[in-house]
């Protein structure tokens, strides 16, 4: 059996990963922090579909929150290993820097980049004792081009796909992938609360994308036609940046 671990899993874009990557026949992994209706709500969806989750809650942001669910995870799934993994959790504090407290700023960072850390190096072995293993990160158009009023979040996806670059010289030669997407304005909740017709002014495809888009893609990045790509930081972004 091949699993799959989608963090922040339960609800829009880690929702289409989830629900995109158990249609490939994965069994997914579906981590979430608290929002534990939405993350049944996904479970009972892929499984309506005929596929199958679990339910895995941990803070990414806390690596005693990790080590705990993992160890757990493993200890009741004896021999098997996550083959997949998707780093996706992510949150929003935005602000002008002159204004941003530090709280904005390290729960920001924390949250992407501790979590890539501790969640990765905990999976990673497995993926290089088996030889095969795709890890896929969720970083963002800010990460690349940088956007006013997003400087920690911004900060956080660059270092993300600096962290992709890097990992992906180190485990290549074992055929463990490593990627990132970098999605543009997405309609999900986390952009709810954005002006959307000011904003696709701005965006020469004139619209925001959806989460299939990039749960397409994220599914072609873990596929086996794609054990040529790693290192690559791939823009959705309707040509924006």
């Amino acid at each position: 059996m091949s699993y799959a671990l989608v963090t922040g899993g339960s609800r829009g874009i880690g929702r289409a990963i989830a629900e995109r990557l158990a249609k490939d026949g994965y069994t997914v992994i579906i981590n979430y922090k608290s929002n534990q209706q939405s993350a049944i709500s996904c479970q009972t969806a892929i499984e309506q579909a005929g596929g199958k989750a679990e339910l895995l809650p941990f803070d990414v942001a806390d690596s005693r929150s990790i080590e705990s669910a993992l160890s757990k995870w493993e200890a009741s799934h004896e021999g098997e290993h996550i083959s997949v993994l998707v780093n996706n959790a992510g949150i929003r504090r935005d602000g002008l820097m002159v204004f941003m407290t530090e709280d904005d700023w390290h729960d920001v960072m924390r949250t992407t980049t501790e979590g890539f850390y501790y969640i990765t190096h905990h999976v990673l072995s497995s993926m290089l004792r088996a030889r095969k293993g795709r890890i896929v990160n969720i970083t963002s158009i800010s990460g690349v081009s940088g956007l006013p009023g997003q400087v920690n979040y911004s900060a956080a996806k660059a270092a993300l796909i600096g962290a992709t670059k890097a990992l992906s010289k180190e485990v290549a030669a074992r055929k463990v992938t490593v990627n990132a997407i970098a999605p543009g304005f997405i309609a999900t909740d986390m952009t709810a609360d954005l002006d959307e017709a000011e904003l696709k002014k701005t965006i020469p495809a004139g619209r925001f994308g959806q989460p299939e888009e990039v749960a397409a893609l994220v599914s072609f990045l873990c596929s086996d036609e794609a054990a040529y790509i790693t290192g690559q930081v791939i823009n959705i972004a309707g040509g924006l940046g």
